[in-house]
Formats: C-alpha cells, sequence, structure tokens
C-alpha cells in the first residue's frame, strides 16, 4: 500500500533560487530511491524550517528511506528532524485533485 512521508526539520538556508541550485544534484539523486515515486519540496524562510513530502510505494521503501535521509542529514549538521509516515485517504484526496493515481 502506498505510503505519504513527510519530513522536516531546522534548516538556516539557503532558500529559494539559491535552494535549487545548491541542491539540485541530490533533488535528480532522490529520484532514484527506491519505492519513491515522487517529492514536493517544503521550505520555510520565516520559520526556518526545510523539508518535504514524499509519495512511496510502500511502508517498507518510505521507512528505509526516512532513516537514510535522516542519517544524512545529522551528518550535515540538521537537527530536530522529524519524520512521519502516513496513510491517506485516496478517494478523498482525489476529490481535491491529489497526485495519488501515479
Amino acid at each position: 500500500m502506498r505510503k505519504l512521508l513527510q519530513v522536516d526539520f531546522n534548516y538556516q538556508g539557503p532558500f529559494g533560487t539559491e535552494m535549487s541550485e545548491q541542491l539540485k544534484e541530490l533533488a535528480e539523486s532522490i529520484n532514484h530511491e527506491p519505492g519513491m515515486i515522487w517529492k514536493i519540496w517544503t521550505e520555510s524562510e520565516k520559520e526556518l524550517l526545510g523539508g518535504g513530502i514524499y509519495f512511496f510505494e510502500n511502508e517498507e521503501t518510505a521507512q528505509a528511506y526516512l532513516k537514510m535521509h535522516s542519517e544524512r542529514l545529522q551528518k550535515m549538521g540538521i537537527t530536530n528532524i522529524r519524520g512521519v509516515v502516513f496513510d491517506f485517504n485516496e478517494n478523498l484526496s482525489l476529490i481535491n485533485k491529489g497526485p495519488v493515481y501515479q
């Protein structure tokens, strides 16, 4: 069963275009993670937060990615990493045009 993974963490930047330029290779590499269907990058310069919403094929691949990603972030000195794997209601999500049909 497909799962959503929400991750957020304290993040000092860069944000916006600078973030896009600096993290392009990382973004491209995420496309090759087992079970990953898509990711939406999240950022809040105001709240100093970074993160993402991910769509995975199943619980196992979502949990494996969360473990690997948390370790990678910690090595980068990032703290307060929060990750939650969610079930989702496909019928209601489709009513609101959620991209859960992929």
